[in-house]
């Protein structure tokens, strides 16, 4: 039947590739785009309904029409709610098929329209770079179009890896300031006695190697947008010049007694939970207020797992230009990456494929091209109780806990940016306590 359906719509003008499985069929759907997929529901080993619901994860768009025989319409209407096109009941005359195909790649065609116009959109507004169609991203957009707007101060939250600084670039890109300058700092790569002179600027002899005077940060993106990363990692010293700076529209360079006006419009980020920061007296609160005039959180990949093949498919075309190799995504590829957690978010997938796309023996990744670690984490440990006494200190159970995170980490990652990622705190941060613990890295504390 399969073979004779496929000769039909051939004599009508289709372009039509047969599968024998559910299998082959999304094995075909990881190698090129097609506009609909037509499928028997009574299969095996995969039936129907599964390869459906597989095969629309799989690609955004395609449209699906279902067969069955007359006395299973209830199954067809379960794969309708499931996401199906349109069903045909069998025995269906010739014309009948070829005018439902007919009416299904109309559709494809006016949903590739619409997507065509928003992938515009996107790139028009510096959307282009946040990849996903999950109902959070699509929040996470809305909501950035809304505030790029204004000029208010924006606080992005969100897990190390999730792209923050993608999101304070796409404001950028849909605010009045476009044109001038996109500033960006991480707080956590600059030591602290370094930081202010980054961003304020210093006069000429300030300090010991200050031979000339020098614009900082501030100035620098005079008129446009200062990305202030990990702004958590600063001191309480620090934090009321930034304070002041937000408040007065205006810096003073190091070592200089007067101030200089500045139009910037700031936007921070923090990977951590910057209220509690605030609770803990570890963060100043009239700033938490200044920079949370609007908060924006970006989701972790965890959270969002329906986009990780667009993701894939994504890094996979950047890496094969790079490389001018067309490799290919297979289904067990895009099964197995979907099945994963990703505690390092997106930059973890980007690096996997990267990776996969390097080494790859053929053109096809299969799920053996992704190793992934699965074991990331240990349970949590109960505090230590001295043997035949009180329970220890809040601070020695503290770090002890400390202690055992990192070890475990140490195991799992195989360098200082990848267990700090999976702690979910800054280099800086994890080298100061793994010194304060007596635990040696693999790595030298990052360079200032």
């Amino acid at each position: 039947m399969r073979a004779t359906t496929a000769l039909l719509l051939r004599a009508e003008g289709f372009t039509v590739d047969e599968a024998s499985s559910g299998e082959e069929a999304l094995s075909l759907l990881a190698q090129r785009p097609y506009d609909l997929l037509l499928t028997d529901l009574k299969m095996e080993p995969m039936d129907g309904l599964s390869l459906l619901k597989r095969a629309l994860e799989q690609v955004s768009g395609l449209q699906v029409i279902v067969m069955t025989a007359y006395g299973s319409i209830e199954t067809a209407v379960e794969a309708i709610r499931s996401g199906a096109y349109d069903y045909i009941t069998k025995p269906f005359k010739d014309g009948e098929l070829v005018y439902r195909v007919q009416k299904a790649l109309e559709r494809a065609r006016l949903i590739s329209t619409v997507d065509t116009f928003a992938g515009e959109f996107k790139q028009r507004h510096g959307l282009s770079a946040l990849v996903g169609n999950s109902a959070a991203m699509r929040e996470l957009t809305t909501r950035i179009t809304r505030v790029a707007s204004s000029d208010a101060t924006v606080l992005i939250e969100g897990e190390s890896g999730t792209g923050k600084e993608l999101v304070a670039r796409a404001i950028h890109a849909l605010s009045s300031r476009s044109k001038a300058p996109f500033v960006p700092v991480n707080c956590a790569a600059i030591t602290e006695s370094l930081l202010e002179s980054e961003l304020f600027g210093h006069a000429k002899g300030a300090f010991t190697g200050a031979v000339k005077a020098r614009r900082g940060l501030f100035e620098e993106a005079h008129g446009g947008t200062l990305f202030i990363d990990e702004v958590t990692e600063t001191s309480g010293a620090f934090q009321s010049k930034l304070l002041r700076a937000l408040q007065e529209h205006e810096i003073r360079r190091v070592g200089e007694s007067t101030s200089i006006t500045v139009d910037v419009r700031v936007v921070a980020a923090s990977n951590r939970d910057i209220e509690k920061d605030v609770a803990d007296k570890r963060f100043r609160q009239d700033l938490f207020y200044r920079l949370a005039v609007v908060t924006l959180k970006v989701p972790p990949l965890r959270d969002r797992l329906e986009d990780v093949p667009v993701l894939a498919q994504h890094f996979l075309e950047r890496a094969n230009a790079r490389n001018h190799r067309p490799c290919r995504l297979a289904a067990s590829a895009i099964d197995h990456l979907s099945s994963y957690t990703f505690p390092g978010n997106v930059r973890e997938l980007e690096n996997l494929v990267e990776q996969a796309a390097a080494l790859a023996e053929s053109e096809e990744l299969t799920a053996e091209d992704f190793p992934l670690k699965r074991a990331r984490t240990e349970p949590a440990a109960s505090p230590p109780v001295a043997s035949g006494g009180p329970a220890v200190t809040l601070a020695e159970a503290v770090n002890e806990a400390e202690r055992k995170a990192i070890v475990a980490a140490l195991e799992a990652a195989p360098d200082l940016g990848g267990i700090a990622e999976l702690l979910g705190v800054s280099t800086t941060t994890l080298w100061r306590k793994m010194k304060r613990l007596g635990l040696k890295g693999p790595s030298e504390p990052p360079a200032a």
